[in-house]
């Protein structure tokens, strides 16, 4: 195992437990990958490689690996983890659509995501592979006032979906309010964005004993407390980025950094995991196997935590499987994986 930096690292967080570390991704290209993330305000920074029977023990998957961890400006979460496996198990999602039991994906802000979308426009009219859906209008935080047309100013956002084979992109832009802890955009970038703010999961499940998994042994400050629901006749975006039909319907949980704010919405941090669930009678594919530590694409989450033992043993007390031993990652740092209760493969990290 051997580890290097070729820059300036964030500082670590110092609470328990912050917002989603890394998105993790598997390629077989790192170079083109590093190129695109550039654009997007990444830059390398440490590297390091696991033997076959390293990575074996911390992810299951017999294969060398090499990572290197992106950074995003100075942000201590939203991060990029490039893993290269010398044998990948699979494809990945690939262009597989939103409505899959396992899917993945992250969301960052631009301050142009109009400039973004021309680009998927030319890519695909050059004939790359790739899926989006152009910036939509949508309002996140209901202020619950009237308004009027070509007299208020809206408050909103515009979102895109951007589904390439190795990556799976949410963009927005705010219009009319800002949220300063949410989200830093890089504007040195080419695309003018921000560190990821959110990364998303798809469960099928109608109870809560999957999700309360993560405020109560993870620690994470559940925003909001009543699910958010959306219907195909209420959510013109949900219907089609989550592809639900006539009478169908899906559900949204939050679960923050412990350090945000559930009354304050100027306090609020980004990180945020978005748990986005359908109901048990509707049908969703289960695709866990193509999101998981050897596949290719978005593959695996991180958090970095302070007490890496501790943590160990709350996860082994509770209703997780396939707990690893802890153990030291590819660039050298205490760290375990699981497989939490709502199927998903997670890894922590001790920083």
């Amino acid at each position: 195992m051997t580890s290097n930096s070729a820059s300036a690292e964030p500082t670590p967080p110092r609470e328990e437990i912050c917002g989603v570390y890394e998105v993790c991704i598997g390629t077989s290209q790192p170079n083109s990958a590093l190129k695109y993330w550039e654009q997007f305000g990444f830059h390398t920074g440490v590297q390091g490689e696991l033997s076959a029977e390293q990575a074996e023990a911390l992810y299951g998957v017999r294969s060398q690996l090499v990572a290197i961890r992106l950074y995003h400006q100075d942000s201590d979460h939203g991060l990029i983890r490039l893993m290269v496996w010398e044998e990948p198990i699979n494809q990945g999602l690939g262009m597989r659509k939103m409505r899959l039991r396992g899917n993945r994906w992250g969301a960052m802000m631009s301050d142009d995501v109009l400039a973004i979308a021309n680009h998927a426009e030319l890519a695909q009219a050059s004939g790359q592979e790739i899926y989006f859906l152009n910036p939509m209008w949508d309002v996140i935080y209901d202020t619950g006032k009237t308004f009027k047309p070509f007299i208020d100013q809206p408050i909103g956002v515009r979102e895109m979906m951007l589904i390439r084979p190795q990556s799976r992109q949410f963009i927005f832009q705010r219009y009319n309010y800002q949220l300063p802890n949410y989200g830093k955009i890089n504007s040195d970038a080419p695309l003018r964005t921000s560190q990821f703010t959110h990364l998303g999961i798809v469960i099928q499940d109608d109870s809560q004993e999957v999700v309360s998994f993560y405020n109560e042994v993870l620690g994470l400050l559940r925003f909001n407390d009543e699910e958010w629901v959306s219907t195909y006749e209420s959510s013109e975006t949900g219907r089609d980025i989550f592809q639900i039909g006539p009478g169908e319907e899906y559900s949204t949980i939050n679960f923050d950094d412990p350090r945000s704010s559930k009354e304050d919405l100027q306090k609020v941090r980004s990180g945020r995991l978005k748990i986005v669930r359908y109901p048990e009678a509707l049908p969703v594919e289960d695709v866990h196997k193509f999101a998981r530590p050897g596949s290719l694409g978005v593959c695996l989450y991180t958090y970095a935590v302070r007490d890496i033992a501790d943590y160990h043993r709350r996860v082994s007390k509770s209703t997780a499987r396939n707990i690893t031993s802890v153990c030291v990652n590819e660039f050298g740092e205490r760290s375990f994986s699981f497989v939490a209760p709502d199927g998903y493969f997670w890894t922590l990290v001790e920083q």
